[in-house]
C-alpha cells in the first residue's frame, strides 16, 4: 500500500563524499526539511548497484519515508560503481569497509546529522552492514541486515556444503555487466567516458577469481563475521525469508551475538519484505522505524520487549514454482535456540520410523540430470521456486513415514546422520526433506548439499577412502513448517542435483547403511498468542514507462540428436524509462545448461547478457558471453565482454582461464 508523505522533505540528488585518498563517493540524500535547524539521525545504505538508475525505483519506496519520519536517508555508491570515483575489483573488499567507515564519519559530521548513524541493507548492503559493524565505527549505533550472511563460504551464492553452486555463474554474469556500465554524464560531466573505460580496462574476470578459492580459506573468512561474533557491539536486527537463499544466518546470529539482537523471518524470497513475494508482506518500514527510534533517538518503542525471533510457520501448499502467498501464521520465540524437544526418525527398510531397526544398505547413484525441479538457489519470487519434487524423488532413494496421525511443526535446522561409504574419493550427497500430499505431490520443505570430502571441514577437506564406512552429519537449511495430519514426511537422497549443483568429477555410488533424521520439532504452547505485525506500506513509487515488455520463459527437455538434457532460461529484450530522470534501461539475457545422464564431465553452461542505458542521443550497452565446462582435473571458463557507445564498439575484453579442481 502506498502512503502519502505529509511532511516536507528535501532531496539532494547528487553529493560527493571526499575520502582521505582523494576519491569521492557519490551519494543521494533525503532529509527532513528542517534538518539543518533540528539535526536528525542518519540511515546509510551502501551499495554498488548504481543509485542513479539501478536502485532508483527501489529507493523511492523506502528512503523518502524515513526522511518523512525524522531521519536523514543516505544512499551511497561503493567506490568504482555508479557515479563514484575509483575502481571496484571485488565484492566485500577491505577497501570497501575502510571507505564505509569514512562515509559514516562524514555523515556524522554533517550539520543536518545528530551524530548517530545506522546502516541498513538487503543482500550486499546487508553483508557490509554486518562487516562494518564488526569494525565498530564510533558513530554507528545500530544496523538492520536483510537477506545476508555471517559466513561467506558456508551460505552465499558461491558454494553450498563445499559443492559448487551454478548460481555463482549467473551472479558473476550480472555483476560483470553491471560493473561495466558508465556513470551518468548529467551528474559527472565530460569525464564519464574516461571513468567508464578505466573501469572496463581494470576489470578482472570475477568468476575466475572466485573459483581460485574452493576451500574456506582466508579469502572467504574475510568479511565473514562468524569468525568473531563478539566484534559486533551495536544492536542487530536480522531479517529474511524462508524462500530466500540466505536465511540460515539469522538463527546463527541470534545464537551467537553478544550485542542486542532480534530476528524476523517471513515467507519471502530475496526482496525487502514490504514488497516481497511470496506474501504476506509486512510493514517493514514501521518495524525498521521502531528499531531506529529505540537505538538512535532513545525512544522506548518497545523493540526490546519483542521476542528474540518472530517467524512465519508455513502451512502445506500444492507445489509450484510461483506462489503469490504462502499460508501460515506468525509465532514468537522468546529465546534462541528455543527450548524444544527434537523429533527423531530412523531410516529403515520400510521408510522413516520412530524406532531404529536393521536397515538393508541402499546404493545412492542418481542420473546426472536429476534436479529439474530444484528451482533457483536464491529465488526472487517471480516463478523460480522449487516445483513438485515427484519426478526427482522417483530417480532418488526415498524414505517416507506412514501418514501422520497428528501435525508435526518444525522451526530450525533439520539434520540427518548417516553411515555411508563411497566407491570414489570424492562424491556429493544431496538431502531433501519433503511434505508428501495424500495424492503424491511432493513439496520441498528444506534441503542440503554436501561435498563428502568436506564432511569434517570446509577448510581442510579430505578425500574419502573408497569402500570405507564413515559417519556423516548433514545439516539442512533452517525451516519453519507444519506437516499436516494425513501427509507423510519424506527424506530423499541423491548424488546429483542439476542444474543447481555442478556435478562431481566422477560418477560416485554412495552406499548408506544406517541413518537418523532429527527434526527441530516445535510444540506450540496452549492458547499461543501470535505476534502482530503492521500492514505493508511504501512511499510513492517512482514514475516509469514500459517501452518494451520483456517476457521470461524456461525450457527443460532432452536434445533428440545429442541426448543431452538441457535447461534454458530466456529473458527477452525489455526497455523501461525512469520518467523522473529520463533514463532508459534495457535488458536481455539467456542461459543454457547441458548434461548427459551418464557423464558428469559433459556438463556445460553458457550465459549471455546485454544491458543498456541511455538518454536521447547518449546510448551505451555492454554485452557479455560466458562459457563454462570442466575436465576431471580442472574448470575452464571463457568470457568476452564488449562495450558499445551507440553502435560503435569501444572496448573488448576477453578472458580464457583454466583453474585446477580441488576436491570439487
Amino acid at each position: 500500500m502506498e502512503t502519502n508523505l505529509p511532511h516536507q522533505i528535501r532531496e539532494i540528488e547528487h553529493v560527493l563524499i571526499p575520502l582521505p585518498d582523494g576519491t569521492r563517493l557519490a551519494a543521494r540524500i533525503w532529509l527532513p526539511q528542517d534538518a539543518e535547524q533540528h539535526p536528525v539521525p542518519a540511515i546509510l545504505e551502501y551499495l554498488p548497484y548504481r543509485k542513479r538508475d539501478g536502485t532508483w525505483e527501489r529507493d523511492a519506496l523506502t528512503h523518502p519515508w524515513f526522511a518523512d519520519h525524522g531521519y536523514a536517508a543516505v544512499r551511497v555508491d561503493i567506490r568504482g560503481s555508479g557515479e563514484s570515483d575509483g575502481l571496484l575489483t571485488d565484492e566485500y573488499s577491505q577497501q570497501e569497509q575502510d571507505d564505509g567507515i569514512e562515509v559514516i564519519a562524514w555523515i556524522a559530521r554533517q550539520s543536518w546529522c545528530s551524530g548517530a548513524v545506522g546502516m541498513m541493507g538487503i543482500s550486499w548492503g546487508g553483508f557490509n552492514a554486518l562487516q562494518i559493524a564488526a569494525r565498530r565505527p564510533p558513530a554507528l549505533k545500530a544496523i538492520i541486515t536483510l537477506c545476508s550472511t555471517d559466513d561467506r563460504y558456508r551460505d552465499d551464492v558461491h558454494f553450498m556444503g563445499g559443492t559448487l553452486l551454478t548460481a555463482k555463474f549467473g551472479w558473476a554474469s550480472v555483476f560483470q555487466v553491471f560493473m561495466a556500465h558508465p556513470p551518468d554524464p548529467v551528474l559527472v560531466g565530460d569525464r564519464w567516458r574516461t571513468m567508464w573505460l578505466d573501469r572496463i580496462d581494470a576489470m578482472p574476470l570475477f568468476l575466475a577469481h572466485w573459483l581460485r578459492h574452493q576451500r574456506r580459506d582466508a579469502y572467504w573468512k574475510h568479511g565473514s563475521v562468524c569468525e568473531d561474533y563478539a566484534a559486533i557491539a551495536c544492536p542487530v536486527l536480522a531479517i529474511g525469508g524462508w524462500t530466500d537463499g540466505y536465511t540460515n544466518a539469522i538463527p546463527r546470529l541470534l545464537a551467537n551475538l553478544s550485542a542486542p539482537s532480534r530476528g524476523l523471518i517471513g515467507p519471502w524470497a530475496h526482496r525487502y519484505p514490504h514488497f516481497a513475494l511470496p506474501g504476506p508482506p509486512i510493514g517493514f518500514l514501521q518495524e525498521a522505524l521502531r528499531w531506529w527510534d529505540h537505538w538512535m533517538k532513545r525512544t522506548d518503542s518497545g523493540v526490546m520487549h519483542d521476542p528474540t525471533l518472530r517467524a512465519w510457520i508455513m502451512e502445506s501448499v500444492r507445489p509450484a514454482t510461483y506462489h503469490a502467498d504462502r499460508p501460515g501464521r506468525w509465532v514468537a520465540e522468546p529465546v534462541w535456540p528455543p527450548n524444544s524437544v527434537p523429533l527423531q526418525l530412523f531410516l529403515t527398510a520400510t521408510g522413516l520410523h520412530h524406532a531404529p531397526t536393521n536397515m538393508t544398505p541402499v546404493i545412492v547413484q542418481t542420473p546426472q540430470s536429476l534436479g529439474a525441479a530444484s528451482g533457483s538457489w536464491c529465488p526472487f519470487g517471480g516463478g523460480d521456486d522449487a516445483d513438485d519434487q515427484q519426478q526427482d524423488d522417483a530417480g532418488s532413494v526415498v524414505f517416507d513415514t506412514p501418514p501422520l496421525d497428528a501435525a508435526v511443526e518444525i522451526l530450525g535446522a533439520p539434520a540427518l546422520e548417516l553411515d555411508l561409504a563411497s566407491d570414489q574419493p570424492q562424491a556429493n550427497l544431496i538431502v531433501r526433506l519433503c511434505d508428501v500430499h495424500p495424492d503424491g505431490a511432493s513439496l520441498r520443505v528444506s534441503y542440503a548439499v554436501l561435498n563428502l570430502t568436506h564432511r569434517e571441514s570446509h577448510e581442510i577437506p579430505q578425500p574419502l577412502v573408497p569402500g570405507q564406512q564413515t559417519r556423516v552429519r548433514v545439516q539442512l537449511n533452517d525451516a519453519g513448517f507444519r506437516f499436516p495430519p494425513g501427509h507423510r514426511i519424506r527424506v530423499v537422497l541423491s548424488t546429483t542435483y542439476w542444474p543447481m549443483v555442478w556435478p562431481a568429477a566422477n560418477r560416485a555410488a554412495v552406499t548408506v547403511s544406517a541413518g537418523a533424521l532429527t527434526l527441530p520439532q516445535r510444540a506450540p504452547p496452549p492458547n499461543e498468542a501470535a505476534p502482530t505485525l503492521p500492514a505493508a506500506i511504501t512511499a510513492t513509487p517512482a514514475r516509469r514507462t514500459v517501452l518494451r515488455e520483456g517476457r521470461s520463459r524456461r525450457e527443460i527437455g532432452r536434445d533428440a540428436v545429442s541426448g543431452e538434457y538441457f535447461h534454458r532460461r530466456i529473458e527477452e529484450p525489455s526497455l523501461v524509462r525512469i520518467d523522473d530522470i529520463g533514463i532508459e534501461l534495457g535488458n536481455s539475457s539467456s542461459s543454457e545448461c547441458r548434461i548427459m545422464d551418464d557423464d558428469p564431465l559433459s556438463a556445460r553452461l553458457e550465459l549471455r547478457r546485454c544491458q543498456s542505458v541511455g538518454r536521447g542521443d547518449w546510448r551505451v550497452r555492454s554485452e557479455l558471453v560466458t562459457r563454462f565446462s570442466a575436465t576431471r582435473k580442472s574448470f575452464h571458463v571463457h568470457a568476452t565482454l564488449e562495450a558499445f557507445e551507440g553502435d560503435v564498439l569501444i572496448r573488448r575484453r576477453e578472458w580464457d582461464e583454466t583453474i585446477p579442481r580441488d576436491l570439487l
